[in-house]
């Protein structure tokens, strides 16, 4: 991940945050945390000391772990589909809503 331009000129500073969540975005409290982290640091000690922010950051750009867990649960409902545990209308019974 590059953090700063190469080359740094008035453009790359009114371009540079074009390409961030702060504007509208659902990650903007977790790129802000991490922004300060790596501020405080700076850019080489920061990936060491703000790594476990920079994780969950990533986590609310890209939802892999959320992809995983739909994938599991996706799984397990076709594997019990196809033994035969669940049948009829309990096939794609939708969780209730208070079951978080």
């Amino acid at each position: 991940m590059s953090l700063s331009p190469f080359f740094r000129s008035p453009f790359t500073d009114v371009t540079g945050g074009m390409i961030s969540h702060q504007l509208l975005g659902r990650c903007q409290k977790e790129e802000a945390r991490y922004m300060d982290c790596l501020e405080a640091y700076g850019l080489e000690r920061g990936k060491v000391k703000c790594a476990h922010l920079f994780g969950d950051y990533h986590e609310c750009s890209t939802l892999t772990k959320q992809l995983k867990r739909f994938l599991a649960i996706r799984h397990e409902r076709q594997r019990q589909i196809s033994q035969g545990k669940l049948t009829g209308d309990e096939k794609y019974v939708s969780p209730r809503v208070d079951s978080y």
